[in-house]
């Protein structure tokens, strides 16, 4: 049992299946981080100048107000932070339409690249091989119709 888990890790492993993950989630962990730079200080900066400087973090509804007795807070404020949700909100609608673009570029790459016609791109061997494939079984098709008496299609 044990030898065989092992051997289906190992398998897993050299396919590339581990590796194409882990450079994933590295390059999702630093595309997220530059996202998080840009939503706090490139988006949200302009944004709290046109509603006059609201620091959209700290916004919230408070539910119960903290009390101060004697220095001490009995009992804690209660609120809902709606600041962090609206700057959560931005950072998801920036990671979606940014991911968007770039599906949409590699899609637009990839097309290129998969068009047998198409000289700008290099196109992968396997797609010029079924390129090659579907041709010349075109042109037995071809040969095969010109070689039928007329009269014996169906």
């Amino acid at each position: 049992m044990k030898l065989s888990l092992f051997k289906e890790f190992k398998e897993f492993a050299i396919k590339g299946n581990m590796i194409d993950i882990a450079i994933g989630v590295i390059i999702g962990s630093a595309f997220n981080k530059v996202i998080d730079v840009l939503v706090k200080e490139v988006f949200l900066p302009p944004l709290s100048l046109l509603t006059d400087g609201i620091n959209w973090a700290n916004k919230k509804i408070i539910l119960r107000e903290a009390v101060t007795t004697n220095g001490v807070i009995k009992p804690e404020e209660i609120a809902i932070g709606y600041g962090k949700l609206f700057e959560v909100l931005v950072d998801f609608f920036i990671i979606g339409f940014t991911v968007f673009l770039v599906v949409k570029l590699m899609n637009s790459i990839r097309n290129k690249a998969e068009d047998p016609k198409n000289a700008t791109v290099t196109t992968p061997k396997n797609i010029e091989l079924l390129n090659r494939m579907t041709e010349l079984l075109e042109k037995q098709v071809e040969i095969a119709e010109r070689n039928t008496p007329s009269d014996s299609k169906v």
